[in-house]
């Protein structure tokens, strides 16, 4: 069978007998797709430092019918998030990123436009300022996995938000107004929303020269994780140790 060729995410790795590597991949032709890197961890010429995780390549590989695993026969790398310094912030949120395409993406379903939105947040996560690429990524994935909510009106009653303050519950799917509000919502901002709205209509690369500290939209994040734990039914690892990060 011939070589499958096609740019990727390496999202995960895993040991697998005393030189080969489980490899988890978001591949632009495929979706994700999970291999076997024979020798990987003996074979520079291969493989080389293309297996680091959120490393973007180019992968060759080949799925045999009736085998669950692909064989991973070689990956050339693009771009490596090793290229710049790798703070324990950006580690975590590089994690964050990866964890989300592993828990949500089918197997073997291409979708080009989480792949280019994740190697646009990959783009600009190479310093410490992690906190407006995670928002950006954790909004636009919840809406182009199909999850996300219309945030302009109340879920029960169906009245507008705009201008009105707006609630969010752990076990409900989208916002309800004061009236509506279920015992123990949170409160989201209007000035969060706002900011979602100008996500949805500009590039990440235009956000990057704001000031963005840890408490901007929180309150957003703070939703949109609750909807995709509740979609996922999981905890998501990274979610976690972002909020306890301390940076």
């Amino acid at each position: 069978m011939s070589l499958i060729e096609s740019e990727a995410i390496v999202l995960r790795t895993y040991p697998l007998r005393e030189a080969d590597l489980l490899v988890t991949l978001f591949t632009r032709a495929e979706g994700k797709v999970r291999g076997v890197a024979r020798s990987a961890k003996k074979s520079k010429r291969r493989f080389g430092g293309a297996l680091e995780p959120m490393t973007y390549v180019r992968a060759f590989y080949d799925v045999r019918e009736r085998q669950e695993l692909a064989r991973l026969d070689a990956c050339e790398v693009l771009e490596s998030p090793l290229a710049t310094e790798v703070s324990y912030a950006r580690a975590v949120a590089l994690a964050h990123v990866a964890e989300l395409l592993d828990e949500l993406l089918p197997d073997r379903e291409a979708n080009d436009a989480i792949f280019r939105l994740a190697l646009s947040v990959l783009h600009a996560l190479t310093g410490s300022e992690i906190w407006m690429p995670v928002t950006y990524f954790d909004l636009w994935l919840t809406r182009l996995v199909g999850f996300l909510p219309e945030l302009t009106e109340c879920i029960v009653c169906g009245r507008s938000l705009n201008g009105s303050r707006a609630y969010f519950h752990a076990l409900a799917d989208g916002l309800m107004c004061p009236e509506d509000k279920r015992l123990a919502s949170s409160e989201i901002s209007s000035e969060s929303r706002v900011l979602a709205a100008k996500m949805f209509r500009a590039p990440v690369e235009n956000f990057v020269e704001i000031p963005w500290p840890k408490s901007r939209a929180s309150d957003l994040r703070k939703f949109l994780i609750q909807i995709l734990q509740r979609h996922i039914e999981k905890k998501l690892i990274t979610a976690g140790m972002l909020e306890k990060g301390g940076f």
